[in-house]
């Protein structure tokens, strides 16, 4: 069900059309926004657009991370479901 969620990102106000709740969307807000005060805490940066893009290259590195971090767990598992599988078939075979 498509729903209208207001939120703030940054100072401004924004109405979303989603299918998502309206808390998820709100947090999502808080998330963004807290990155762009921590790009403007650097006190460099001036105009919205150059702190949207840090916060995004921020965002996007989290996301990178998070992505290299579950791919070296997936590979752990895998090893380690190989290693016991191994295990069971040289037990069975005794």
């Amino acid at each position: 069900m498509t729903r209208s969620v207001k939120i703030d990102l940054a100072g401004q106000r924004f109405s979303i059309r989603t299918d998502a709740k309206p808390k998820y969307v709100k947090e999502l807000a808080a998330f963004v926004t807290k990155k762009i005060e921590e790009a403007r805490s650097t006190g460099k940066i001036a105009t919205t657009q150059s702190l949207a893009l840090l916060a995004a290259m921020s965002i996007a590195d989290e996301l990178y991370q998070e992505r290299e971090s579950r791919a070296r767990l997936s590979r752990r598992v895998r090893e380690k479901s190989q290693k016991i599988l191994r295990y069971l078939n040289q037990e069975a075979k005794l």
